[in-house]
């Protein structure tokens, strides 16, 4: 059998979503469901976690169908009823999303995005929904400590060459720009996503010349509007004498060069060094850029020493989001046919119903707390969840990267100053509301399981 199957296949997802829509199938169950998409906890030594990846989840559920070689695969597994098969045919995503926009710093417990849709269609979605918005929230909240070291110096994404995957490689350039980035490496990322793409040269350019100074004027000369020149393929400071120059000579013809970059060895102390040669034959305006394995923790040891570094390039610490390359998130059913539904196992207990969270401003506009409530238990303070599609059709026209950019920055200038530190700080308060409370009691009474411990600081 021929087969095109790509990533956007509905088989891009857990056989056991399959099996259960089956068995929903043969009971006739299929009224409406919710399921909402939160972290349970904060992984050690983050504060704060930022929403993104929801315009890629919403453009998944708009386009989801079944191919005819979707339905012969699923033949083949031998799982599959020919009556289930044949009512994929038809099949399209007509439920209802709300979510906290793209952007949204946002703590455990709380929901940031529900899907409310007949159960199969729901079920169906899980694993490619988790798999989307897990991804590029940890990139984006990894970044964003990296942007809030920086201090304002430029950040360009590097990280596509040791991304885990093509994917991921174009997610995290995405990701990281809401976050705070100045821009991308990745070609491909910058012009699907309207972000900057930036770029210098590697070492084996250098290497393919006999001449290091030749290499850097041939570069330059080649590229007069995008001169960043790599100088610590041989000796750093040697190859800055070579830029000093080469940039007295670039002049005459017009052509300056914007910057050079380290990438290797002690870069705070490198850069003290070349900055001073530069200065010194009077390139002030040559900028330093520095790379290499850099994450938020020496992007602050960096800028704090004083050393005169303009901007950074960080990709492989930030897009696997090395120290916590995972949260504990979860996409859990609150309500069937009607009724609330919660979890109960010992450590992953849920909260029942659809919810709903409101934040608090003081007067100086940081952010005071946030109440978890229900959906139509109105409390003091902002909601964050927002009506993003109905019956299967957004609400409005994709939010521009730069408009959830915006928020973003707007979050994070908002939060406590204590939760802007890399230092572990008390935790954000998230309140739960009495509505909810009593809502977890009557769950448990519908389910047989009232009494069964506290309804206090659960974590789903």
């Amino acid at each position: 059998m021929t087969t095109h199957i790509t990533s956007e296949s509905p088989l891009l997802t857990d056989l056991y979503e399959f099996t259960m829509m089956q068995a929903y199938f043969d009971a006739g169950m299929n009224d409406t469901a919710s399921f909402e998409f939160f972290v349970r906890k904060l992984p050690a030594g983050r504060n704060f976690l930022i929403a993104a990846g929801l315009e890629q989840v919403l453009a998944y559920l708009e386009t989801l169908r079944f191919s005819a070689d979707d339905i012969g695969l699923l033949k083949q597994t031998g799982h599959f009823s020919t009556p289930f098969l044949r009512s994929l045919e038809g099949f399209r995503f007509s439920g209802d999303v709300q979510a906290m926009p793209e952007g949204m710093v946002f703590f455990p417990d709380e929901p940031i995005l529900r899907v409310t849709a007949p159960i199969r269609e729901a079920q169906l979605v899980e694993s490619r929904v988790m798999n989307l918005l897990h991804y590029e929230t940890i990139v984006a909240s990894k970044a964003a400590r990296v942007a809030l070291m920086a201090q304002g110096r430029s950040l360009v994404d590097f990280g596509l060459r040791r991304a885990h995957g093509a994917e991921a490689g174009m997610l995290s350039a995405r990701a990281s720009y809401l976050a705070g980035f100045t821009g991308t490496a990745t070609l491909l990322a910058g012009l699907r996503y309207g972000i900057p793409v930036y770029g210098t040269m590697a070492h084996s350019y250098v290497q393919a010349h006999l001449d290091e100074a030749q290499a850097f004027e041939s570069f330059a000369r080649s590229q007069p509007g995008n001169s960043t020149l790599l100088i610590d393929t041989y000796d750093t400071e040697a190859g800055a004498h070579k830029v000093a120059a080469l940039a007295a000579r670039l002049r005459e013809s017009g052509i300056r060069v914007n910057a050079v970059r380290l990438d290797s060895g002690d870069l705070g102390e490198h850069a003290r060094r070349v900055r001073a040669i530069l200065d010194g034959a009077g390139f002030r305006e040559i900028g330093i850029f520095a790379s290499g394995n850099l994450d938020e923790y020496r992007v602050r040891d960096l800028v704090e020493s004083g050393a005169p570094i303009d901007g950074f390039g960080v990709g492989t610490r930030m897009n696997t989001s090395a120290d916590a390359p995972y949260l504990d998130c979860a996409y859990k059913l609150t309500e069937y046919a009607g009724l609330p539904r919660r979890k109960r196992s010992e450590g992953k207990a849920t909260w029942p119903g659809r919810k709903q969270s409101y934040r608090r401003y003081g007067a100086d506009g940081t952010m005071s707390g946030d109440t978890l409530t229900l959906e139509g238990d109105a409390c003091d303070g902002v909601p964050l969840m927002q009506p993003c599609m109905t019956a299967g059709r957004r609400t409005a026209p994709p939010v521009p990267l730069g408009t959830s950019r915006a928020l973003a920055m707007q979050q994070i200038a908002a939060l406590p100053a204590a939760l802007r530190s890399l230092e572990p700080a008390s935790a954000y308060p998230v309140a739960v509301s009495a509505a909810l409370i009593d809502l977890a009691r009557a769950a448990d009474a519908l389910s047989g399981s009232a009494g069964a411990g506290s309804h206090t600081g659960l974590r789903g």
